[in-house]
């Protein structure tokens, strides 16, 4: 399903958006980072997928590999962390905490007692326990019923104290506030919802790090890129990385699509009422990490009205896009995506696949197209299942080919 937002803005980007989110502060939060032992100092490549574009009839495909941020695994070692540095410091302001000694583990001893709580998919609660486990302080993680023991394992990995529920996404969300509510713990949360904004703008403005990574790279040469396909989840990744790029190109900014699971499908359906809304289907997906129920009214205010177009997407979609960047051609490195992370791709197959859907996009042969890798195998069985080779197997013919050729953008 395609949904065209008419309430999209072409215009320089809106100055109430910016005293939210600014590429200020995600620059602030990317310096902050940039010191953390957590995550990869050099920036993630972006690949130019040629064999790819010309398969699919457009101009160029750019692709961002997050999977290589850190050892978590994803784009979301960005967003929590700087979400718990500036929780911190808001808590205890009097102390002038300095946020890079504060990742580097300098003051545990004075938050061994401080604990946060926050329900996850996978991704953003690996994020929180590792820097939790850097900071010095304790966490806790909420898990529902759908999250792979695999998920869970690699959390525990990381110090964290693990509560399992019976119910989905949206109702681990619901206990964490419980608990958080019943024991005095501060809720680390991705999604926003009435009085409680602060802490998922601070992490939608974490993943401007890879924002402006993109903006760097392509200012090196004379490159417009026309479209972005984000996924879309919550809305929290859509929203921080949108926000970046139409601050950065004002109203040149890229046409944005935005791709969830046809499953859970809150973004289009808000875009459809016209506010924050709930998901109508099971919200069961393979794509574990968009596999959420309800809209954060924070990013809804970005993409209500920085979003072009959204559409749904089936799983089997996203197998395909993971098994098409797994295998790579003559020109394209393989590439190790995940099924979250595949689902930029295979929103851009679909809509090549039906030329009336392409038009209506504007995608065409001159089109430049970013996509987001957002994850890696973060669950490697499943990775393997579904794929039919291993993510070790895909990252040694992927050196093997990036020996012979670098396709890298920068």
């Amino acid at each position: 399903m395609l949904f065209a937002n008419e309430q999209a803005l072409l215009a320089d980007y809106p100055s109430e958006l910016k005293s939210v989110m600014s590429m200020a502060k995600a620059e602030e939060s990317r310096k902050w980072l940039s010191t953390w032992d957590g995550i990869n100092p050099s920036a993630t490549p972006l690949y130019s997928l040629k064999g790819l574009a010309r398969s699919l009839g457009v101009g160029q495909v750019l692709l961002k590999d997050e999977s290589i941020r850190s050892d978590l695994g994803s784009f979301k070692a960005l967003g929590a962390p700087i979400a718990l540095v500036r929780l911190i410091l808001r808590l205890w302001p009097e102390k002038k905490l300095d946020p890079q000694r504060m990742f580097a583990g300098a003051y545990k001893s004075e938050l061994s007692d401080f604990t946060v709580i926050s329900a996850t998919d996978g991704n953003h609660g690996k994020g929180l326990a590792a820097a939790a486990r850097s900071i010095g302080c304790r966490c806790v993680i909420v898990l529902h019923a759908n999250v792979s023991s695999e998920r869970e394992e690699a959390i525990a990995a990381y110090d964290a104290e693990i509560v399992r529920i019976k119910g989905n996404y949206d109702e681990s969300v619901e206990e964490a506030a419980r608990l958080a509510k019943e024991n005095g713990w501060h809720v680390v949360s991705d999604t926003s919802y009435e009085g409680y904004e602060e802490i998922p703008r601070d992490v939608m403005q974490g993943y401007g790090t890879v924002a402006a990574e993109i903006v760097e790279a392509l200012a090196k040469s004379s490159l417009p890129i026309t479209h972005v396909l984000l996924q879309g989840g919550v809305g929290g990744l859509a929203a921080g990385i949108l926000s970046y790029l139409w601050e950065s190109y004002g109203a040149n900014r890229p046409r944005a699509v935005i791709v969830e699971p046809e499953q859970a499908d809150c973004l289009i359906q808000s875009a459809i009422q016209g506010k924050a809304a709930k998901a109508t289907g099971s919200v069961d997906s393979v794509m574990a990490g968009l596999a959420c129920g309800e809209t954060s009214p924070l990013a809804w205010r970005f993409l209500s009205v920085g979003a072009d177009f959204f559409m749904t997407v089936k799983d089997d979609a996203a197998v395909d896009a993971m098994r098409v960047l797994a295998g790579g051609n003559e020109l394209d490195p393989p590439i190790v995506s995940g099924e979250s992370g595949a689902a930029g791709l295979a929103g851009l197959m679909q809509l090549m696949r039906a030329p009336e859907l392409a038009r209506q996009v504007g995608l065409t042969a001159d089109s430049n197209v970013l996509l987001i890798s957002t994850e890696g195998a973060t669950a490697p069985s499943v990775y393997e299942e579904l794929v039919g080779n291993s993510a070790t197997e895909i990252l040694s013919r992927q050196q093997s080919f990036l020996g012979r050729i670098s396709p890298r953008y920068a």
